[in-house]
C-alpha cells in the first residue's frame, strides 16, 4: 500500500494478537515501528524477533492505564526514530461486567481504553503535525455498537472510542492528521482462544453462527484494514469506523437461518 514505508509507527499492544499482527504488516511494508506493551517478556522477546530478520523495531514496557506511560511512550518514540507518524492505539482492558461491575472494573477498562487512546492522541498530534500530517487508527470493536449481557464496562469504554474516532477527527483534520478506526468481530487473539478452551475447531462452528462469514477472522484480516485506513490509500477517508466482522452487525435476530439451503455453504 501506498505510504507505509520510511514512517514511524506506534503500536499499543503490540507484541500479540491483532497489536502483533499490525507491527508484522507495518515492517512488511517498509516501516519503523515502537511496541508497547503491558508484558514486558513477551514484548522483549517480540522486538528480538523483528530485530534478527533486520527490522527497525523497539519496545517499551508499561501500563496505559498511566499518563505517565502515555507520554513516556511517545518520548521514546521521538528518541528512537526522530518521530511519530501513524498511531494504532490497540491495548485495551477486557473487562467485562454489567449489573455486578465495581468502580475499579470501570476505572480500569476506561483509563486503559478511551481515555488511553486520547491521551496518546494529545501527545502523537505536535509530532505528526510536523511531520505535514499523519494516521491514526483506533482498534474498537463491534462490542462498541450492539448490545451484549453483561458488558456493560467493556462495551461502553468501546462506545466511547468510537465518539472520541469522530471528535478527534473534527479538531486534528486541519493538521493533516486523519483518525479513524476498526471494529473486529470474533477474532482468534488470545483473550477468545482462552473462551474456547484452545479448542479453535469445535467453536469456530459455533461462534462463526454469528457472522456472515459462518467463521471468526484471524488477526491478519484486521492488521490489512488497518494498513488501508494508515495508508495513502484511504486519504479521503477519516472520521469514520470501518467493520472487520465477517457481516456480524449485518445479521438480524435470525442469525445465518439455519434452515436455509445456504446455511451451511462456505
Amino acid at each position: 500500500m501506498r505510504g507505509l514505508e520510511g514512517k514511524r509507527a506506534i503500536v499499543t499492544g503490540g507484541a500479540q494478537g491483532i497489536g502483533r499482527a499490525c507491527v508484522d504488516e507495518l515492517v512488511r511494508h517498509g516501516a519503523k515501528v515502537l511496541i508497547s506493551d503491558l508484558e514486558e517478556e513477551t514484548g522483549l522477546k517480540t522486538q528480538q524477533e523483528f530485530v534478527e530478520k533486520g527490522h527497525d523495531v523497539h519496545f517499551i514496557q508499561g501500563d496505559m492505564q498511566e499518563e505517565q506511560f502515555c507520554i513516556d511512550q511517545v518520548a521514546y518514540a521521538k528518541e528512537k526514530m526522530g518521530g511519530v507518524d501513524f498511531l494504532v492505539n490497540n491495548a485495551f482492558s477486557f473487562a467485562a461486567a454489567g449489573l455486578d461491575a465495581t468502580r475499579e472494573q470501570w476505572m480500569r477498562v476506561m483509563t486503559v481504553g478511551p481515555m488511553g487512546f486520547a491521551k496518546m492522541i494529545q501527545e502523537c498530534v505536535p509530532h505528526m503535525k510536523e511531520a505535514g500530517g499523519g494516521s491514526i487508527v483506533n482498534v474498537s470493536s463491534i462490542s462498541a455498537h450492539i448490545a451484549q449481557p453483561g458488558r456493560w464496562t467493556y462495551n461502553s469504554a468501546k462506545g466511547a472510542v468510537d465518539q472520541l474516532t469522530k471528535c478527534a477527527a473534527l479538531d486534528v483534520a486541519p493538521m493533516g492528521i486523519r483518525v479513524n478506526s476498526v471494529s473486529p468481530g470474533w477474532i482468534w487473539t488470545r483473550e477468545v482462544q482462552k473462551a474456547a478452551d484452545y479448542n479453535e475447531e469445535k467453536y469456530d462452528v459455533v461462534w462463526g453462527k454469528y457472522h456472515m462469514m459462518r467463521r471468526c477472522g484471524v488477526p491478519s484480516e484486521v492488521a490489512t484494514a488497518v494498513m488501508f485506513l494508515l495508508s495513502e490509500e484511504s486519504s479521503f477517508i477519516t472520521g469514520t469506523d470501518l467493520p472487520v466482522d465477517g457481516g456480524l452487525m449485518g445479521l438480524g435476530g435470525e442469525g445465518i437461518g439455519e434452515d436455509s439451503e445456504f446455511a451451511g455453504s462456505n
